[in-house]
């Protein structure tokens, strides 16, 4: 006797019947019965939740055909900080040490000042001597003006394009334009310009100056201020000071005229050594010398055969003479111009220009020099 019982058919779906369940209720069980999908097991529960609120496909489980990753990309996740931060350039500061005289054209060739010498010798009277003659001889220190460029190019896609980021283009390479004018023409004020048969020279090399002097040695064997105490700093502060006095034949008295100690950037904090009584190297100057101004530079540098250099001048005298009285003078005939604008059809260019003399000493007498700080 045959017992075994033919399998009950639930469903039965020829090849060009099956298709995604798109439309069908996960909720009628029975029909997923049929289809083979069975709901009734302990986590049923959750899945038949699951199952109300998603199609069904029958496709079967394959291995990842895309290039594997992460379910956030990070550009969803980050936050950008406001504005940007601007690489530094050193301190420019020849305006701040010697002040800028806008004087003449961006054409012209030199920038010229008259030295005048009054000349005569009085001698004692006598009805029938020779009557002395007094004079004047004068003499003229000329300075060639140098003219620089800085220009620039924006094409219209890279305008475009770097907007995406906030930025400017154009604007971003008008103040690089105007940044590098300025860098060459603060340089320019402390070395000067070798053009060949050029005159133009900086407040570190003009051939007026007087000569350095080495500070003295200190207990230390050096003259370093750095290794030196606040009696052997400020004792190098009042030699300079006398010899000015000493040189200018007392025309500068430094309580009552301006005066201004130029300082290696290495060595200007060292004005803050302190006495044994607490007081420092610059609270002595300001009580002693009030008419004094302290200015660092980073071009005094190893600027006196690789010597640290200090500077010490009146930065103008009443001596009865017929200029601004001024000891040192930057003449820069035209900081900033615009030469032309040219427009193509795919971008713009733009030149711009200045024009410098330099820095002219005009009183070598009211400057004391000295190395080895």
């Amino acid at each position: 006797m045959n017992i075994s019982k033919e399998s009950v058919e639930h469903s039965s779906l020829k090849p060009r019947q099956v298709r995604p369940l798109i439309g069908f209720d996960a909720r009628e069980y029975d029909g997923l019965r049929r289809l083979g999908i069975n709901l009734d097991g302990p986590q049923g529960g959750m899945v038949r939740r699951m199952a109300s609120a998603m199609a069904m496909a029958m496709d079967s489980v394959q291995a990842t055909v895309t290039t594997a990753t992460i379910t956030t990309p990070v550009q969803f996740l980050q936050n950008w900080l406001p504005g940007f931060v601007k690489v530094i350039t050193a301190a420019r500061k020849i305006d701040e040490l010697v002040g800028i005289s806008t004087i003449g054209s961006w054409e012209d060739e030199q920038i010229v000042q008259g030295i005048l010498e009054l000349t005569g010798r009085a001698v004692p009277y006598g009805d029938y001597t020779s009557m002395p003659e007094s004079s004047w001889n004068i003499n003229y220190n000329a300075r060639t003006v140098v003219r620089f460029e800085e220009g620039l190019r924006v094409g219209q896609l890279e305008s475009a394009r770097a907007s995406r980021i906030r930025m400017d283009s154009a604007t971003g390479k008008r103040e690089a334009a105007a940044l590098a004018l300025e860098i060459i023409r603060n340089s320019i004020g402390f070395i000067g310009f070798n053009s060949g048969n050029g005159n133009t020279y900086g407040f570190l090399n003009d051939p007026g100056l007087p000569n350095y002097t080495t500070v003295a040695t200190g207990a230390s064997g050096s003259t370093l201020w750095s290794r030196k105490t606040y009696l052997e700093i400020t004792a190098d502060i009042r030699t300079m000071i006398a010899n000015l006095r000493n040189q200018s034949q007392d025309q500068i008295d430094p309580e009552t005229v301006n005066m201004t100690l130029a300082v290696s950037t290495d060595a200007v904090d060292y004005l803050s050594v302190v006495s044994d009584f607490g007081n420092s190297v610059r609270d002595w100057m300001t009580k002693t010398y009030p008419k004094i101004r302290v200015v660092s530079a980073p071009e005094l540098n190893l600027a006196s055969g690789g010597l640290n250099v200090a500077y010490l001048y009146a930065e103008d005298i009443n001596d009865l003479s017929t200029d601004d009285g001024r000891t040192f003078i930057q003449v820069v005939p035209t900081k900033f111009q615009v030469l032309g604008v040219a427009k193509d059809a795919k971008f713009y260019t733009e030149d711009y220009s200045n024009a410098t003399a330099g820095v002219m000493c005009k009183r070598p007498w009211a400057v004391v020099r000295v190395n080895g700080i």
